[in-house]
């Protein structure tokens, strides 16, 4: 694959696991463009964590609009984009996670799944998935670190569920390349030669030899 075909790298993960860190580095380094989740313009974000069952499904058709759109962005533009977090995690990990705990009805989520399967079949996946995997501890951390006021509350039943949810999306995963990031033994945030690693074994995933 030559450097010129490639548009769009994605990064999944649980919440913590440093999607937005990883992206603005990888961007940094590879000088591409970063799209970062919008969490403070997010109209339903605070209302959803105070009340789920009444905003799960709003929350859910927000950030599938927003990630439909990116897509078509990335594709129809001139830049290679990095991407912190996809569409495949709404619909994989969030709407059925928030149906199973009853915090979205089963029309709803329905509905929701009719739409992302429609939308599927008109996208095409990232030329690289980097997925960030962490155990609780690691993304409790990371959390506390960031001390965002709306993720105060989240429980640490709700972060597992996610991360069963996540590991059972990737092991299934077929759609295009796929990188796999340890980030309990891997801490690009803090240490260079970890970045430094993460860097290199994209760079070989994207531009390397076969």
């Amino acid at each position: 694959m030559e450097e010129r075909n490639i548009k769009h790298i994605a990064i999944a993960g649980n919440i913590g696991a440093g999607k937005t860190t990883l992206a603005e580095v990888l961007a940094k380094n590879f000088k591409w463009k970063p799209h970062y989740e919008d969490v403070e313009n997010n109209p339903y974000l605070n209302d959803f964590y105070n009340d789920m069952p009444r905003w799960s499904f709003n929350l859910q058709i927000y950030f599938l609009h927003n990630r439909f759109k990116q897509i078509i962005e990335i594709k129809s533009g001139p830049e290679t984009v990095v991407q912190d977090r996809t569409i495949y995690e709404d619909a994989f990990i969030f709407a059925p996670n928030l149906h199973a705990m009853g915090l979205m009805t089963t029309r709803d989520f329905e509905n929701y799944t009719t739409l992302f399967n429609t939308i599927n079949s008109l996208i095409t996946p990232p030329d690289l998935l980097i997925y960030l995997r962490g155990s609780i501890p690691t993304l409790v951390g990371q959390i506390q670190k960031r001390g965002r006021e709306y993720e105060e509350n989240l429980r640490l039943d709700y972060l597992r569920r996610l991360n069963e949810y996540y590991e059972n999306w990737i092991s299934t995963y077929k759609e295009g390349k796929l990188l796999i990031i340890d980030v309990d033994n891997c801490n690009f945030i803090d240490n260079q030669e970890h970045l430094a690693d993460v860097v290199s074994r994209v760079n070989a995933e994207l531009y390397g030899l076969f």
